[in-house]
């Protein structure tokens, strides 16, 4: 059974920058998708970066060049880099896995993925 447990939000000033981590467990398949998605109140929620067990990443353009994704399969553990933060990114951050399939060009929707965390805020004060 997959299960994904998200921690290391909190508050921070525009500019600043916060790391989430996703704690993994379950995923033992050969081929995955991982991916980060947020969600703030009144709104969609959002794909912001993903990464595949061939070690692909793709960003949304919104957090390209500010955030970066990344694992370690040694700690099964998901990362999120979050640097020069703005307001807009304030959000519920939430970890997602797909199984038997490495990340499509679909990663970006809440559809495509079967496992979700709880989530972690993220808040962004200007």
């Amino acid at each position: 059974q997959v299960q994904l447990a998200e921690s290391g939000g909190g508050s921070v000033q525009a500019g600043g920058f916060l790391r989430i981590t996703c704690v993994v467990s379950g995923v033992t398949y050969s081929r995955y998708c991982m991916a980060w998605f947020r969600q703030a109140p009144g709104k969609e929620r959002e794909g912001v970066a993903s990464i595949d067990s061939d070690g692909r990443t793709r960003y949304a353009d919104s957090v390209k060049g500010r955030f970066t994704i990344s694992q370690d399969n040694a700690r099964n553990t998901l990362y999120l880099q979050m640097n020069s933060l703005k307001p807009e990114d304030t959000a519920m951050y939430y970890c997602a896995a797909r199984v038997y399939d490495s990340c499509s060009d679909s990663w970006n929707f809440a559809w495509y993925f079967g496992h979700w965390g709880q989530g972690t805020q993220v808040t962004v004060s200007s």
